[in-house]
This record gives structure tokens, C-alpha cells and sequence, in this order.
């Protein structure tokens, strides 16, 4: 009934727990989950868990936030993007929020870590999985320099304006709803999710991190996502089952599962 489009199962606080998470997931009627990518050093760990369950899938890709690690070559990319299961490249992108004494300039690298994601995307045909944070601007003008419409993708776990929004729509772009949707404060991002056409909505949890109200603080784990989709439908005025349904027929069609 619902999927979960974005989570990191393979993260020490949910990856001794999976047999736990997966009955979980079950009794909240889960489905399915995409288990993303942030290093190419844990792609192996991502990727085996795609293959040792049915309703599992993944991605490859290297976290914008993520230092001292391999740097993914376009070539590379392309590869593991070939690799059975693997349905998206990513997540990938900008992350300006911790520049700490360095300025926007210094982030070249990840601007260069960036396009390789994009080229490796269009020429594997796999769509985008894109974190942008504190840097939607330069987000959206190297997609459009790199003709990112031609592979697609989703903006997860939304948090920008609604200009954003539209822009990232324009590109041909989903747009996905984390737990952070039900926090009360977050009125702007309500008000996105009003707007944003039900053919291009996901839902995500984001997984160990930004649980849903009225988790909020605790760790989560797909089998929250419900309480995504239910926010979804309260600001929607639909049901909850519709809005199931939507979600996770846009899954389908961006990831081709």
C-alpha cells in the first residue's frame, strides 16, 4: 500500500534490525522501500540488501555532505547504475549549510561530485536522487547546465520555497515529503505540499532520521511513512488511501520498479 522512497537501512541504527524493521513495515501495510546510497565505500551493504529482499531496491551515488571518502567517476557510477536493483543514482547534489570558515567557492569539489552524478544519470538513464540544503540556486542552475531533464528524478525530502518547488517541477522533477511535513512549525512546506500536482508526490522517511509527529525525536524506520502520507491527505483533503495510491504509482513510474 505505501512505499517508502527514501531511507538508509544501512546505517549502524537500523542495520542490525532489519528482520524488526521489515515485520514492522508489514503490520503498517509498507510495502516497499528504496535504500539510498551516500558513499561509494557502502554501496555494497546498500546494494545487498536490494538483492537479499524482494521489496527492497537502491541507488548509487556519493552524499553531497560526505568528506574524505572515494570520489565517484562518471564511468564508475555508470557501472554500479547497472547492477541489478539499482534504480536511481544518487543521492547527490548541494549542501551549503556547514560551510564553517569556507565559502561557497571552496565547494567546487562538490559542485564537480555533482555533475558526474548528472552525466552518469543521463547516460545510464537512471533518474536523480537530489539533497539540496542552504544551496537551491546553484542546485538548479547546474541541472539545467547539464540537461537533467533529460534523466528526471526527485527532489527528497523537500524543505525549499515554493519557487523551488515549481522550478524543480519544471524540470520534470518529483518532488518527496519527509516526516518533517507533520511538524508543526513547518507551515511554508505545508503549503508546498498543497500545491505540488498529485502525479509528481512521494513520500519518504529519510530514515533513521526526521521521524514524524508524533515520533518526532525518535528513530525512524519505513514503517512510519503512514503518518507522511496521512499529513499528505489532511492538507490535501483526500484520503489516506488515496494518497497511497498516488505515491506509490509515481514510484513506479520514476524508479520503473
Amino acid at each position: 500500500m505505501f512505499v517508502d522512497s527514501h531511507c538508509h537501512l544501512s546505517f549502524p541504527e537500523l542495520a542490525a534490525r532489519i528482520d524488526e524493521i521489515r515485520t514492522a513495515m508489514a503490520a503498517a501495510s509498507v510495502d516497499r522501500a528504496l535504500c539510498i546510497c551516500t558513499t561509494l565505500e557502502e554501496f555494497d551493504e546498500v546494494h545487498a540488501l536490494a538483492m537479499r529482499y524482494d521489496n527492497f531496491w537502491c541507488s548509487a551515488g556519493v552524499h553531497p555532505d560526505s568528506e574524505g571518502v572515494r570520489e565517484p567517476s562518471v564511468d564508475e557510477l555508470i557501472a554500479l547504475a547497472g547492477r541489478p536493483r539499482v534504480v536511481a543514482i544518487g543521492e547527490t547534489g548541494l549542501d551549503y549549510y556547514r560551510l564553517g570558515e569556507r565559502s561557497v567557492e571552496d565547494m567546487a569539489w562538490q559542485r564537480d561530485r555533482f555533475r558526474a552524478h548528472i552525466r552518469a544519470a543521463k547516460a545510464a538513464r537512471k533518474p536523480l536522487v537530489i539533497h539540496t540544503r542552504s544551496a537551491s540556486d546553484d542546485t538548479l542552475a547546474i541541472l539545467r547546465e547539464e540537461g537533467a531533464d533529460a534523466a528526471g528524478g526527485v527532489f527528497h525530502c523537500f524543505t525549499e520555497t515554493m519557487q523551488v518547488a515549481r522550478s524543480a517541477l519544471d524540470l520534470g522533477f518529483y518532488i518527496s515529503f519527509s516526516g518533517i511535513v507533520t511538524f508543526k512549525n513547518a507551515v511554508e512546506l505545508q503549503e508546498v505540499a498543497r500545491y505540488v500536482p498529485s502525479d509528481r508526490c512521494l513520500i519518504e522517511t529519510d530514515s533513521p532520521y526526521l521521524a514524524p509527529v508524533p515520533f518526532r525525536g525518535k528513530t525512524n524506520t519505513p514503517a512510519l511513512v503512514p503518518h507522511v502520507a496521512a499529513k499528505l491527505a489532511e492538507l490535501r483533503g483526500t484520503s489516506i488511501e488515496a494518497i497511497a495510491a498516488v505515491t506509490s504509482a509515481n514510484f513506479e513510474a520514476l524508479f520503473r520498479t
